[in-house]
């Protein structure tokens, strides 16, 4: 944790704690063949989706993160955890949470590890009520409950923690 910037915690307020200026915040939603991609402004009102990054090896994924952190002034990143529905974790929440400390070290910042337990379905629900065909939801979804998740997390930053 060199000055606090590599923290990687599950707990809002400690990150918060780690950003008292704010700043914009990178969403992640990390899936076994894509990585959906989601930003928020500086002052933790609103997130918004981006793209999909197509999975690759580690050092390639995050050269492509690096380039949106350094693209949009990143000062910290939100990554989905995959809660089993009773809390429990899994794998794939391990794989996660090993993936989260090697991106705090690579990019050197903190991270944030957010419940995305329901984030795809409340993406794909709003985008079937944008009326929005399958195809492209199909397209879009990853980023968009990167979204979901980045705007779960900074309304609990914003409102002081969980």
């Amino acid at each position: 944790m060199d000055g606090g910037t590599r923290i990687v915690t599950d707990n809002a307020l400690a990150y918060g704690d780690v950003l008292p200026d704010g700043g914009a915040l990178l969403g992640l939603d990390l899936g076994t063949k894509t990585i959906g991609v989601a930003t928020c402004d500086a002052g933790w009102r609103y997130a918004t989706a981006g793209k999909t990054i197509a999975r690759s090896k580690f050092t390639k994924d995050c050269g492509a993160l690096r380039a949106i952190v350094a693209e949009r002034s990143i000062k910290g990143v939100v990554i989905g955890l995959p809660r089993n529905m009773d809390g429990s974790e899994g794998p794939r929440a391990q794989a996660s949470r090993a993936y989260a400390r090697n991106l705090a070290q690579s990019l050197d910042l903190p991270v944030l590890l957010w419940d995305e337990r329901w984030s795809t379905s409340s993406a794909e629900s709003a985008m079937i009520g944008q009326d929005m065909s399958r195809a492209k939801r199909a397209d879009k979804i990853d980023s968009h409950a990167a979204a979901v998740i980045l705007q779960g997390a900074i309304d609990a930053l914003a409102g002081g923690g969980l």
